[in-house]
């Protein structure tokens, strides 16, 4: 039977007592121990400390101990402390306004020692020794410590036993508190943190560089399948590592987002990364980073939240922006290798066009090797099972000519084909040179086998091929709109205010994308064509979507991604298809395409392109040296 809440008899307005305010308080400021951790080690790096000591009981439910080495708080501060709103970090409106410590709201303090006990111990630079205040007397009395504040927590929600009640296991709570340090940890790199657990070191992290802090965080395996991103654009500057596609996750407990050094989550900032992984991630799998966002104060607003997680910016879209470029450009250059550009050629985006300028494309890049020769197709060797009928694609074909020439004369394939096993020399390739290798065989009309320095190279040429097409498309197609087919019958569907208004305001952007909408009426939309390319699907949800997308983001990243989802498209049928056979020469202009092209360790769908088994792992397969 589900309760009916009745309205309250008339009771007379008064202002709650200081006690009731404070707990109201903690209830959005401290949620578990954790949250006592994040706010007082947001207070020690606030006041200069180098060094910060965590130390907790039962997961941090009985007691927590914060103790710094930081500037200390004067005797006569200390009482001020402990007041709700009492900062010393801002003093004025503009102070607000640009908001450059990590505590400034005057509130933890306040609201921890309302439901739980609470003392401070603190000594400056010079005073003859500690003093130590207890919360709930109001006692200040001598005390023996170093320069550097101490501040515990006993018996968290002693007195609001309803609350203590929704707090997990202490393993898992001690879990939380852990998160909490290394958050912090990630972003100080300058600040030693050390974490204790009923008397034993649970974790720790010396002072060190910042890539040898992120290498302690997070793992030497995160450095190794991770890329460097550094980026400037506009008022912003990110910096940090941001995982490779082949290493995703399934959850997403790997990435941490910062904003002027604060931990954030913001779902405008998620999505503008995500968006950077969406033709290279294969299916829900999380990618992995830590990202630092440098921006003016005065352009995020930090008081949002009483837990100063979550921010405002002045211009979201431009940091959605930001966030995509700065990930994609860390993405883009292949592992094997580093990517070329192809000259755009604009055009309207429609099957027949596309792969006309796909074909451009291709002349234009093998244009500036030496003039092609003939292509005789091979009587022996892997050309000579090509199905009858079947043509060597343009790409291909254009690629193997240049490879031909190009190549060192020591590995050079022949165009007559020999045995497999003769096609080149056994010297190992010289350091540097080709590093997906060169071809050896084909196997199943599926993978190509190639040696390079390193071992042996397994690649999918259907899905090698299918990324160098799509993104030659991208760079022929540039930022051309897509091809509208017109509805013989407009498809209506009831609208929002809210959706109304972004049409009116979007139209053009939404033509851009094959779509004509406009209103009816206050609250009808009236969708009038389609892209031409998409001959089936629910017309009016992919409005709904597209309408949804434009209202909170971008325009000009809508459109692209809307662009590359055809071109996508377009690319997986042009792309060679598996058991056609292909010859040493094919197979070789294959691998240094891939070489060259940006995202070419995964297809348009992130199914990874390519494999390394290095020879130690193939001596391990067969129990070499055992």
């Amino acid at each position: 039977m589900n309760a009916v809440l009745q309205p309250p008899e008339r009771r007379p307005i008064r202002e709650l007592p200081d006690e009731l305010i404070s707990q109201i308080a903690a209830g959005e400021v401290v949620e578990r121990p954790a949250s006592v951790v994040r706010e007082l080690v947001d207070n020690a790096l606030d006041a200069g400390a180098t060094e910060v000591v965590v130390k907790l009981v039962a997961g941090g439910v009985r007691s927590i101990l914060i103790e710094d080495d930081g500037h200390g708080i004067p005797a006569t501060e200390l009482p001020l402390a402990l007041r709700r709103h009492a900062t010393s970090k801002i003093g004025s409106l503009h102070d607000l306004e640009s908001v450059a410590t990590m505590g400034f709201r005057g509130e933890a303090l306040a609201a921890i020692s309302s439901v739980a006990e609470v003392s401070i111990s603190s000594r400056t630079e010079g005073a003859p020794h500690a003093q130590r205040l207890d919360a709930r007397s109001g006692e200040l009395a001598p005390a023996a410590r170093g320069r550097g504040t101490s501040v515990e927590v006993r018996e968290l929600f002693f007195n609001t036993p309803a609350r203590r009640k929704f707090l997990k296991t202490d393993a898992t709570e001690l879990a939380h508190c852990v998160d909490a340090v290394r958050r912090h940890a990630l972003t100080r790199p300058d600040v030693g943190f050390s974490v204790w657990h009923e008397g034993k070191v649970v974790q720790q992290w010396r002072r060190a560089s910042p890539d040898q802090r992120v290498q302690d965080v997070l793992g030497g395996e995160f450095i190794e399948q991770s890329r460097p991103v550094d980026m400037t654009l506009g008022p912003m500057r990110v910096t940090g590592r941001t995982g490779i596609p082949a290493a995703a996750r399934a959850r997403a407990d790997q990435q941490y987002v910062y904003v002027n050094g604060r931990y954030v989550r913001d779902k405008l900032i998620a999505h503008g990364i995500r968006s950077a992984y969406e033709d290279v991630l294969h299916g829900g799998r999380q990618p992995s980073y830590v990202l630092y966002i440098e921006i003016a104060p005065d352009r995020v607003d930090v008081n949002v939240h009483p837990t100063k997680i979550e921010v405002r910016f002045r211009d979201s879209r431009e940091v959605h922006q930001a966030m995509r470029r700065a990930v994609e450009g860390a993405l883009a250059a292949p592992q094997a290798g580093g990517a070329v550009s192809v000259a755009p050629v604009q055009s309207g985006i429609d099957t027949a066009v596309a792969m006309e300028a796909l074909a451009a494309a291709d002349n234009e890049m093998w244009a500036r090797g030496p003039k092609p020769v003939a292509y005789n197709p091979p009587s022996e060797g892997f050309g000579a099972f090509r199905p009858p009928g079947q043509q060597v694609s343009l790409g291909l074909q254009q690629a193997a000519v240049l490879y031909a020439q190009e190549v060192p004369a020591a590995y050079r394939v022949p165009g007559q084909s020999p045995a497999p096993a003769a096609a080149a020399p056994a010297s190992r390739l010289p350091d540097g040179d080709w590093p997906l290798g060169r071809a050896l065989a084909q196997v199943g009309g599926v993978f190509v086998l190639a040696e390079n320095n390193h071992g042996l190279v397994i690649v999918d040429m259907h899905a090698a091929h299918e990324r160098i097409v799509y993104e030659r498309l991208k760079a022929s197609l540039g930022a051309a709109d897509i091809e509208a087919q017109p509805l013989l019958i407009p498809a209506t569907f009831p609208a929002t205010a809210e959706e109304i208004a972004t049409v009116e305001s979007q139209g053009d952007n939404l033509r851009k994308l094959g779509l004509d909408i406009s209103a009816l009426s206050a609250t009808t939309l009236a969708v009038r064509s389609r892209p031409a390319a998409l001959d089936g699907g629910d017309v009016v949800e992919l409005a709904r979507s597209v309408i949804a997308e434009l209202s909170q983001f971008d325009a000009s990243t809508v459109i692209e991604r809307a662009q590359h989802e055809l071109l996508s498209t377009m690319a997986c049928h042009g792309a060679v298809r598996a058991n056609r056979q292909l010859t040493l020469d094919e197979m070789n202009a294959l691998l240094r395409d891939m070489e060259r092209t940006e995202r070419s360790d995964q297809c348009n769908h992130g199914r990874p392109t390519w494999r390394q088994l290095t020879m130690k792992e193939l001596d391990g397969l067969f129990w070499r040296g055992r």
